[in-house]
C-alpha cells in the first residue's frame, strides 16, 4: 500500500541534439505516472506530487531484486529532506526501469529523479519495499 506522505518528485534529463524530444518525453511517461512534463530545447523536466507516480519504479525494484542497490544509492545521496537516483534513459524508452550508479552509465545521459519529503525515510522505505 502506498503511504499517505507528501513527496515532491522532480525528474531532469538532458536532450542531446541527436535525440527526438518527443521520444524522450515518451521515455519519461513510461517510468513516471501523472507527471507534469516541460520540454525545452536541451532538457526535459517533470514534476509529480504523489508517490503513486513512482509505482512503475517501485514495481521494477520489487521484480528485479534491486532493493539493496536502490537502498544504498538513496541513502548515499540523502541530504536533509531529499535524495536522488539516476535511471538509464535508453532503458526508459523501452519501458524498462534501470538504475545507474554513475551518470556515465547511460551513454546519452541519465534521467535524474529527485525525491523531497519531510518524511523522506518513509518514502525510501516504501520505494524499496
Amino acid at each position: 500500500m502506498i503511504p499517505l506522505v507528501d513527496c515532491k518528485i522532480e525528474l531532469v534529463c538532458s536532450i542531446n541534439p541527436s535525440e527526438d524530444p518527443t521520444k524522450i518525453e515518451q521515455a519519461i511517461s513510461n517510468i513516471l505516472d501523472n507527471a507534469e512534463i516541460k520540454v525545452s530545447k536541451y532538457s526535459l523536466q517533470a514534476t509529480a506530487k504523489e508517490l503513486e507516480s513512482l509505482s512503475k519504479i517501485h514495481e521494477s525494484i520489487s521484480n528485479h531484486n534491486t532493493k539493496k542497490i536502490y537502498y544504498r544509492i538513496l541513502n548515499e545521496n540523502l541530504e536533509g529532506n531529499s535524495t536522488w537516483f539516476y535511471l538509464n534513459k535508453q532503458a526508459a524508452f523501452t519501458n524498462n526501469v534501470a538504475v545507474c550508479e554513475h551518470d556515465d552509465e547511460s551513454p546519452l545521459g541519465p534521467i535524474k529523479i529527485i525525491l523531497s519529503s519531510k518524511n523522506i525515510e518513509r518514502v525510501i522505505e516504501w520505494l524499496i519495499s
